[in-house]
């Protein structure tokens, strides 16, 4: 199973660079989310799949799960969401300011199709 993840977290990461090295700034946004959704992935894999009872302090438990990984995934998707809503409405005002959304258009690239 973990086999499947990582692998699936290594396609994901391909995806986002080729999306982040283009020059429109709405791909170099989704491309920066998705990285994040394989960096998830990479975390829950590392994390491993521990069996075991809940994290609390019984008597009859002999094995506790680890609540770390999960613990850090949620921190970091709370993280992700807001750094892409707030790049998201940098790039909506940019593209009313300056009515493109092209990175070389927007240094001022002369010979920019």
């Amino acid at each position: 199973m973990e086999l499947i993840t990582i692998i699936l977290a290594g396609i994901l990461m391909g995806a986002a660079a080729y999306l982040m090295l283009s020059k429109n700034l709405i791909r170099i946004i989704f491309g920066t989310a998705i990285f994040s959704h394989g960096v998830h992935l990479m975390f829950l894999t590392m994390g491993e799949l521990k069996r075991g009872a809940v994290p609390v302090l019984d008597e009859n438990v002999e094995a506790y799960a680890d609540p770390l990984p999960q613990a850090l995934i949620l921190t970091a998707i709370v993280i992700a969401f807001a750094l892409t809503a707030i790049i998201l409405v940098l790039a909506l005002r940019i593209y009313k300011e300056l009515g493109t959304n092209d990175i070389e258009k927007m240094k001022g690239d002369p010979y920019a199709d």
